[in-house]
């Protein structure tokens, strides 16, 4: 499996708690898929007609998801990154497509997206400029919000380049919040905070944005939920993005991705943890021996298990969960189904609070299993 077909895209979200708008946006985390670190800036589309950024790749993406399944796995929006507009405003201060890529405009875009049961995302920038040089926001919140409505999109990814004066950052997403809201249209608001490593392919980057991830997590943890969702800006195994309840954006490829990467993709037991309606976010609660387990509470009282395995070399490693002493598996009192997701399905059969659960992990893997209480039998025989 390439790292290619696996890539999210991630975002770091604000450390100052913020509570979500309840309109009724991002109740669950956001699934789709997004340009970036599959086609970064291309934008020579004469050399690279089938690469570069231009109104076409987005019709393609938009045609296989819903071709190839990704539309009824759950994946809905798709998004537009950095490298879209011109270098230039128009007369009445507005963003504008490159005309030589996107002919049609980004309006016919999103009519062409909405037609096939999607949502369309883009990309602007706080600053004064984008990441990659674009035209930046600022000074402009309210018009490219209400250019972002006019046009019918349904994402807008806000990133954290070039703000001359840093102090003014988090009052620069504020302003662009409020402006969104003013278009009276339904628009996500993805916050990029610039923060995020740009190292994804790397093991090292992984490991050091999981540490982050929980040496905030008593920040992190309390204010994800459904409107507002952390996102660890990183590529891991897709186990951790589920029992992190962030958002499964996708870069790669769909028309060229192989078929395990595809499986996994789309595993609707995966799936259904990172889109579970409780809305928890998941945090660590063991570190040592070069393991880490993470656990997520989900709905009907279930739990999501992690086991991560942070060793670079060597063989699968057994690791032993003594279910009597994690205080998050007393719902195996009386008994619990344990469930197997990752590496492969597997049922580990009814447990109890003396049992102990051995899963064997591979190195930089993780092993990802689902915990169930069964209710106790007023009939059954002590």
């Amino acid at each position: 499996m390439s790292v290619s077909d696996i890539i999210f895209i991630g975002l770091v979200s604000l450390l100052v708690p913020v509570s979500a708008l309840d309109n009724g946006l991002a109740l669950t985390p956001t699934m789709g898929w997004l340009h970036w670190e599959r086609f970064m800036c291309n934008t020579d589309c004469d050399a690279d007609p089938q690469n570069c950024i231009r109104e076409e790749l987005f019709m393609e993406m938009a045609d296989m998801m819903v071709k190839e399944g990704w539309k009824d796995a759950g994946y809905e929006f798709v998004c537009i990154d950095d490298c879209w507009p011109l270098h230039e405003r128009d007369a009445q201060g507005r963003l504008q497509a490159d005309p030589k890529r996107f002919p049609s405009g980004i309006k016919k875009l999103a009519d062409y997206v909405h037609a096939k049961g999607l949502k369309l995302g883009i990309y602007a920038d706080v600053g004064t400029s984008t990441c990659a040089g674009f035209p930046g926001s600022l000074g402009h919140y309210e018009i490219d919000a209400k250019t972002f409505a006019d046009w019918g999109v349904d994402l807008l990814k806000f990133d954290g380049c070039y703000m001359p004066d840093w102090h003014q950052l988090g009052e620069g997403y504020v302003n662009m919040s409020i402006a969104l809201n003013q278009t009276g249209r339904s628009i996500v608001y993805s916050c990029e905070w610039p923060l995020y490593e740009w190292q994804h392919q790397q093991w090292t980057s992984v490991k050091s944005i999981l540490d982050w991830t929980a040496d905030h997590q008593k920040i992190l943890v309390p204010v994800a939920g459904p409107g507002g969702w952390n996102d660890p800006d990183m590529q891991t195994q897709m186990a951790l993005w589920a029992i992190m309840a962030a958002p499964l954006l996708m870069s790669n490829d769909l028309r060229n991705i192989c078929p395990k990467a595809k499986e996994l993709l789309q595993n609707k037991q995966i799936i259904a943890i990172n889109q579970d309606p409780l809305g928890k976010q998941g945090y660590r609660t063991i570190k040592g021996d070069s393991f880490e387990v993470w656990e997520r509470p989900l709905s009907s009282n279930r739990l999501a298990v992690a086991v991560m395995n942070r060793q670079e070399i060597g063989g699968p490693r057994r690791f032993i969960i003594s279910v009597a002493t994690m205080p998050s598996w007393q719902l195996c009192n009386p008994k619990c189904n344990v469930t197997q997701i990752l590496p492969v399905y597997k049922e580990m059969g009814v447990q109890n609070l003396f049992s102990e659960v051995t899963v064997q992990v591979n190195p930089t893997g993780t092993t990802l299993l689902t915990v169930s209480p069964i209710k106790s039998n007023p009939y059954d025989i002590l």
